[in-house]
This record gives structure tokens, C-alpha cells and sequence, in this order.
């Protein structure tokens, strides 16, 4: 009774009903007043409430059609007519949702979800969703109005933005020093959540958990173009990747529950590139990741997570993350592909483990360092010991040929001791005079030679007066 109630005042609220409330009320009125009615009276009434009924039905329509496409901004006669046909069914009940989509979330009014009949969806310049029935999927809808058929209703919503996505321990977590706190273990539950999602080991069996920021998007057209309502997006819409992140599936195995899981558009970058940096890091050593000198592991890892997003073929790494020259097929860049979404940035920073790890690294590498330094300094003293050795070998072959420069002579005829002494001494003395006449030891050295100079002049002349006598007696 109440639902019949409700329409009859619904009815009669409509300009018909006006019309005929009107009429029953002034013929009751006449018949009060004992008013006769004839039956033309009664025939050119009827006719004139049809005419009634008639003129306010058609200037309700044109007045409702008139205003209707000021509710939105339509720009064509199509739009017009679809506009028209929401509003005139608006009051009946029979109309779909009435939906609005920003930045890629659908902002409902209670119940509009529920709805079946034609509706109409809203969409910003950043948004696009994907239609379906009970039975198939119809497409993508891009930035602009979108009308949709009784039998319609979203998919999925998508934000066509760049979108950052962080995952790992946050900058101020320290997972692996915190004790389990008693007042609070939910906080606790989610910092060790939070580390567990981006955990590896290295090569030698460590745990590192780093921070990883990835920069995504959904695909993006070469040209942008202009939506079926007129729109052209700044961020892009490729209607073919826009259906394919919403409808194409991927499970993600190893739930809890062993329960398929569908993994949303927006998460399957993360899941990528987390795989990628658990292969990677376990062909390096925790010290080979942060290594001072050239190019560190950290470096070849994030390198290699971007080439293997953003490129159909990469070069192969081996067991040690040296590279082997093999190509390899990137199996994460062609879901990304079939997923319509792309990756242009990977970071990884805010690295974390153990602590006491870090200790005796510290205490290796000084240990180390120490033997090195040592293993040098030997290196060093033997190479002097051999510059040294190799000098006095060389100053002793040009002291030679310096002294013996004036018996090269093999005709020369036979000189006394005096004489080859001075042969002896002159080049030396010459050649010290010359090169290194700044230098105050040679200068004593000169000395001394002088003075063997002269005593060899001095005994050359006495050694000649003994032997003139000599020479004179037969």
C-alpha cells in the first residue's frame, strides 16, 4: 500500500496530474453548484483534457530536453539526446548509476553502485575505467562523459598519473634492533611487515632489506588524441592498455591460504621488481655491495632491475654477478607489456640488516686493510732496496767509463804511474766540476782530488830529475 501511495503522489506531482487533480476539482465544484452537464459538454471536456494532457507532456519534454544539457558539459547532438533521456527518467526510478571517477577512484553516492538501467559516469582528465556485463567486457572509457546501457557497470578504475609506489622499512625503521615492544607489538607486526617485503640474502647468507621506490605508469600513446566526448587527457589514454591492467588477471601464488589471489594493476610493479632484487642480490657478497672503488653491487643491481623493466633482451649475469655475454629474455618486461603498464624509473636506498653484521665487516676489513697496508710497505722497502742497488750499479759503469775515457788509445805508447793516475783523475774531476758544482759535498770531494793532483805533479817532477842523470850515463 505504501509503494502504491508513493506513486499516486509521485503522479500527481508531475504537471498531468496537476492538470488532472485541477479538473476533477472544478467539475466536482460545478456539480456542487448544481451545474447540468450535456454530453457535447462532456465530450468537448475530455477533449480539451486530452489537449491538457498533451501540451503539458510535450512542453515538459522540450523544456527537460532544453535544460538537460546544461547538467554537463556535452558537445554534441548524440549527448544531447542521451542526457535527455537520464533526466527524464530520473524521477521514474528506472535510471542506472550516476558516477563520478577522480584520479582514479569511484566516488559514489550510497546505493548507486546497485543501480541497473542507463546511467552516466563523470571522468576527470586523470582517470579511465573499463565497462563489463554480466557476460562480456565492453572497453575502456577515457577522460570525459561516458552514458552508460542498463546492463553496464565498471570493471575497474584506473589513474592514468605517474604513480610512486615506496616499499621496504621506512627511513626511521630499524628492524633489526628493536626489541618486540610490549605495549605496542602491532607497530612492531608492521615494521618487521615492512622489512619482510623487500628481505634477500646475499651470496654469503646475509639478510639486507633496502628501501625501493618504483616509478609507474599505464601505457602511454605515442600521439594523444581526444576521447569519444571531445576530452584529451595531458596524461594520455591508450584505451587497449587501460583494458588490459583492468581485465588481463595475474595470480599471486604463495598466499597464506593457498587461495588464488588477483593481484591489482597498480601492485603488480612492485611484485616485478621485488622478485628482480631477490635474484640479484643473491649473486653478490654483502661486502661486494658497497665497495668503494668502481662499480659496487648495489649500482649492478639496480642497473640491471631498470634494463630488465624497460628492454625486451638484457645480458646475462652469472652465479658471482659477473657478466656472462649471453642474452636473456626479459620475461618481466613482457608482462608489464601484456599488462599495459611500464616502468620508467627503479631506486634502492635506506639498505638495512644486522648491525652486528656491519661490526665485524668493519673488523674484516680493518684486519685486512692492515694486511695490506703491511704487504705494501714490504713491497715498497724491496723496491727501494732495488732502485738503490740498480743506482750504485749504474754510478759504478760511468765512474768506469768516465776514468778510462783516455785509454781508449790502444797505439798510445806506455805511460808512467804518474802519469796514468792523472789519466785516471782528470775526467772525474772534470765531470764533478760540471754537474755538480752547487753541491757543497762535492766541493770537498774537489778537495781532495786537488790536493791528489798536486802531489802527483810534485812527484811526477821529482820522479824526471832522477832519471835525467840516469839517461846522460851509458
Amino acid at each position: 500500500m505504501r509503494r502504491v501511495f508513493s506513486g499516486v503522489g509521485s503522479f500527481l506531482q508531475t504537471p498531468s496530474g496537476v492538470i488532472f487533480v485541477t479538473n476533477i476539482i472544478w467539475h466536482a465544484v460545478l456539480w456542487g453548484l448544481g451545474v447540468q452537464f450535456s454530453y457535447l459538454y462532456i465530450g468537448i471536456g475530455v477533449t480539451i483534457l486530452v489537449l491538457d494532457f498533451f501540451i503539458a507532456n510535450t512542453l515538459l519534454d522540450r523544456l527537460v530536453y532544453f535544460f538537460a544539457q546544461f547538467v554537463l558539459p556535452i558537445q554534441n547532438p548524440k549527448d544531447r539526446q542521451e542526457i535527455h533521456s537520464r533526466v527524464s527518467s530520473f524521477e521514474s526510478g528506472s535510471r542506472g548509476p550516476i558516477l563520478f571517477v577522480k584520479n582514479g577512484r569511484v566516488i559514489t553516492h550510497e546505493g548507486e553502485t546497485g543501480k541497473r538501467g542507463p546511467g552516466v559516469i563523470l571522468l576527470d582528465t586523470a582517470s579511465s575505467v573499463v565497462l563489463r556485463t554480466d557476460t562480456e567486457i565492453r572497453g575502456a572509457a577515457g577522460p570525459g562523459i561516458r552514458f552508460t546501457r542498463g546492463n553496464e557497470y565498471i570493471a575497474g578504475s584506473v589513474d592514468l598519473r605517474t604513480q610512486w609506489q615506496f616499499i621496504g622499512p621506512l627511513t626511521s625503521d630499524q628492524p633489526f634492533l628493536n626489541p618486540v615492544p610490549i605495549s605496542n607489538p602491532k607497530q612492531y607486526n608492521e615494521l618487521q611487515n615492512r622489512r619482510q617485503q623487500t628481505a634477500g640474502q646475499t651470496r654469503d647468507g646475509f639478510e639486507i632489506s633496502p628501501t625501493i621506490s618504483i616509478k609507474f605508469s599505464i601505457k602511454r600513446p605515442a600521439q594523444k588524441t581526444a576521447t569519444e566526448s571531445g576530452v584529451t587527457s595531458q596524461y594520455g589514454f591508450d584505451a587497449n592498455a587501460v583494458r588490459n591492467a583492468i581485465t588481463r588477471e595475474v595470480i599471486e601464488l604463495g598466499t597464506f591460504d593457498n587461495k588464488r589471489a588477483r593481484m591489482e594493476w597498480n601492485k603488480l610493479p612492485a611484485h616485478l621488481v621485488v622478485n628482480l632484487w631477490r635474484e640479484y642480490v643473491r649473486k653478490f657478497k654483502l661486502e661486494d655491495l658497497f665497495k668503494a672503488e668502481g662499480v659496487s653491487g648495489l649500482q649492478t643491481i639496480e642497473d640491471m632491475i631498470n634494463k630488465r623493466v624497460k628492454k625486451a633482451e638484457v645480458v646475462a649475469l652469472d652465479d658471482t654477478g659477473l657478466p656472462t655475454g649471453e642474452s636473456l629474455m626479459s620475461l618481466e618486461f613482457q608482462q608489464l607489456q601484456a599488462r599495459g603498464l611500464e616502468i620508467t624509473e627503479v631506486r634502492i636506498h635506506n639498505i638495512l640488516f644486522d648491525p652486528t653484521i656491519e661490526e665485524q665487516t668493519i673488523k674484516n676489513w680493518s684486519a685486512e686493510w692492515t694486511k695490506i697496508a703491511k704487504r705494501e710497505e714490504d713491497q715498497l722497502n724491496e723496491r727501494e732496496k732495488l732502485i738503490e742497488s740498480a743506482a750504485r750499479n749504474e754510478a759504478i759503469k760511468r765512474f768506469a767509463r768516465l776514468a778510462t775515457q783516455k785509454f781508449d788509445n790502444p797505439i798510445a805508447p806506455p805511460q808512467d804511474v804518474f802519469a796514468t793516475l792523472q789519466n785516471l783523475i782528470e775526467p772525474v774531476k772534470e765531470t764533478i766540476v760540471l754537474e755538480s758544482r752547487a753541491n757543497s759535498e762535492m766541493e770537498a770531494e774537489l778537495k781532495k782530488l786537488d790536493e791528489i793532483w798536486k802531489w802527483l805533479l810534485v812527484n811526477k817532477v821529482d820522479s824526471s830529475q832522477h832519471q835525467l842523470p840516469e839517461q846522460t850515463n851509458p
